[in-house]
């Protein structure tokens, strides 16, 4: 019974001790990821060097090459978490107009309720956004944006209920997709608060009159 009860004992501490592991290597990939970000928005993908980051991080460049891989992998974990980041506001702000199932029914609107969340984020992120928007990635990166944008399109046929075989709706949602891919640029470089509050809101107008025509869908 002793030695059961060491053993459970020991299997505990060991559980405790790998908690403890991956927290200590999730706080050193934040702390990697949160320089990064500031070196690439100051100075860009091309010119930041991960000396720099690695003493902004106070991580050893040993731990940046082990969680990352280097500077491209830092900078495609940045977009995958910044796009993450995107379509959970976009999603959720979906939900919440649907509510329990009594809400929003109209696909436009909805399309606006998570377009205007895309486009908040573009605005809360805007330092990292301008770099993705602006700036020329690691070599895979346009590959990579080209996939999300087509998983976008796809997530914005089904919200919008576009048969895929119609020509016109297709396109109509390859439309709406591409704009607000460049609006979010837009509110990204806008000069304060007001100007992207202004802005978001002139594009949610502007979807809206899509929702008032009948013929739309």
């Amino acid at each position: 019974m002793h030695d059961g009860g060491m053993r459970t004992d020991a299997s505990q501490e060991g559980a405790g001790g790998g908690g403890r592991q991956w927290a200590r290597a999730d706080a050193t990939r934040q702390a990697l990821l949160a320089a990064a970000r500031e070196v690439f928005s100051e100075q860009g993908y091309a010119d930041a060097g991960i000396a720099e980051i690695v003493a902004r991080s106070g991580i050893s460049v040993g731990s940046l090459y082990h969680h990352y891989g280097g500077k491209a992998g830092l900078y495609l974990a940045l977009w995958e978490e910044h796009s993450a980041a995107q379509e959970a506001r976009a999603t959720k702000a979906v939900a919440a107009a649907r509510g329990d199932g009594h809400g929003e029914r109209d696909p436009i609107r909805l399309f606006i309720a998570g377009a205007r969340a895309f486009l908040e984020v573009c605005w809360e992120h805007r330092d990292i956004a301008r770099l993705f928007y602006e700036g020329e990635g690691p070599a895979g990166f346009g590959l990579l944006r080209r996939r999300r944008w087509r998983r976008w399109t796809e997530r914005n046929t089904r919200l919008l209920r576009v048969d895929e075989d119609e020509r016109a709706g297709h396109v109509l949602v390859l439309v709406l997709t591409t704009v607000i891919g460049e609006a979010g640029r837009e509110v990204a470089t806008a000069e304060d608060d007001a100007a992207a509050a202004e802005f978001i809101d002139e594009v949610a107008r502007i979807l809206g009159r899509l929702a008032e025509s009948d013929q739309t869908f």
